[in-house]
């Protein structure tokens, strides 16, 4: 069975997705995962692409304006480079149904119970062999990476792995291509990894790390959640929401993420460019056949890996039987806007929103606007929110900034089409 082509939009035909392998679990390989993708959902660019060309084919003929607030899925396309033989895939995270389909141990609701379940699964990473290919020399703009707005080519999300000391860091970070073998590393709020570099640099010595480009999923969405609200790491993490451990093999200089389509390993020393680290890449490998997995930023890829992860921290945060479930609407990009559902069981919790909402704007700086329902709202469905905010809510209140929530619920005691 094949996907038959798109007329007019230079589509081709593509096999359909293969059942996965078993020792290929779907969270720990992006490949694996896109394999599973309907055929309907899944397309080949037919033409070669400039690298330029590819972002605004994209947002033109397969999402909405602006992406992140299209209503509808982003479909999964591959596109072949005029000028690298490595294929670009744009659009696997742009449904959050097709992410949690692939992640067995992400709980189907945010709240403290499943926090608490997260947590107990968490699993220390293994050591394994995987095939890898390394090239004989690093060439960084032989890879596809795709320029940002600015024409600069920039790598929009890889996963960074390092250890020192004991101590160990895996977060995700955009990066500028700026030759052959050096990248600016955007560390962010990344604070373990700010130290770890930190006492490198004291100590005089290189911080060996490596950067996995079309890393698992697991890893991806692990690397949404801030790891000072967690008392396990990401990697054990990544291993919960895979429901098996996270894959780690040893590379050419450092430990790299087994599974990853394409890994540069190099290290970070005192070198930078203005107040931005550099990253010298000292060895490039791939599984055989790489893709490379781009994001486009903002879109909505990368609003809904923040989405997912987010919605687990704020239950975590939040640590409240009231709230039963948490999401964040791609419209806010990931972290702006935010929906709870809640459970009232007596007159006194309808003046608990207010404290609810303080504490997560508290923990949660990029939170612009909350809005809180009863339980028996589908809080992932915008129509849904929007029906409960126009026949249920009608009370606001703000604080600094603007940053706002809006009572969407039903006043405890009267039926939910008493409403207000």
């Amino acid at each position: 069975m094949v996907v038959p082509a798109v007329r007019g939009a230079e589509v081709t035909a593509i096999p359909a997705p293969r059942a996965p392998l078993t020792d290929d679990p779907t969270a720990m390989s992006l490949r694996a995962a896109v394999r599973r993708v309907p055929p309907a959902a899944h397309r080949v660019a037919g033409r070669l692409f400039e690298r330029h060309e590819i972002a605004a084919d994209f947002a033109e003929r397969f999402t909405g304006v602006p992406a992140n607030l299209s209503s509808r899925s982003e479909m999964v396309v591959r596109y072949r480079v005029s000028d690298s033989p490595i294929p670009v895939i744009l659009g696997f995270y742009g449904d959050a149904y097709r992410v949690r389909s692939c992640l067995p141990g992400l709980p189907g609701q945010a709240n403290q119970e499943a926090v608490a379940a997260l947590i107990d699964a968490a699993t220390a990473p293994v050591q394994v062999m995987r095939p890898r290919e390394r090239w004989p020399e690093v060439d960084l703009c032989a890879l596809p990476v795709l320029p940002s707005r600015d024409g600069k080519p920039n790598i929009t999300m890889g996963v960074v792995y390092a250890s020192q000391c004991g101590a160990t860091t895996m977060s995700a970070h955009r990066m500028q291509v700026l030759d052959k073998n050096h990248l600016a590393l955007r560390v962010g709020q990344e604070h373990e990894l700010q130290a770890l570099h930190a006492h490198a640099v004291a100590a005089g010595e290189q911080l060996a790390v490596s950067v996995n480009l079309g890393p698992p999923p697991a890893a991806m969405v692990a690397c949404g959640l801030p790891p000072w609200l967690w008392p396990v790491g990401r990697p054990a993490l990544a291993g919960a929401l895979a429901g098996a451990p996270l894959a780690l093999s040893a590379g050419v200089r450092t430990t790299v993420l087994a599974d990853s389509e394409i890994v540069l390993e190099g290290y970070l020393d005192g070198t930078r460019t203005g107040d931005t680290p550099v990253l010298t890449v000292t060895a490039m490998t791939t599984r055989p056949d790489p893709v490379y997995h781009a994001l486009l930023d903002p879109g909505r890829e990368r609003s809904v890996v923040l989405g997912l992860a987010g919605a687990l921290s704020v239950a975590r945060t939040l640590d409240d039987d009231l709230v039963t479930d948490v999401h964040h609407s791609p419209a806010g990009g990931g972290t702006l806007l935010l929906v709870i559902a809640v459970h009232k069981r007596s007159p006194a919790d309808d003046h608990r929103l207010s404290d609810i909402a303080r504490r997560v704007f508290d923990r949660h700086p990029l939170g612009e606007l909350i809005v809180f329902t009863d339980d028996d709202v589908d809080i992932s469905c915008a129509e849904d929110v929007l029906w409960a905010i126009a026949t249920r809510g009608t009370h606001r209140s703000e604080w600094s900034r603007g940053r706002t929530f809006v009572d969407a619920t039903v006043p405890f005691g009267r039926t939910a089409f008493q409403g207000r």
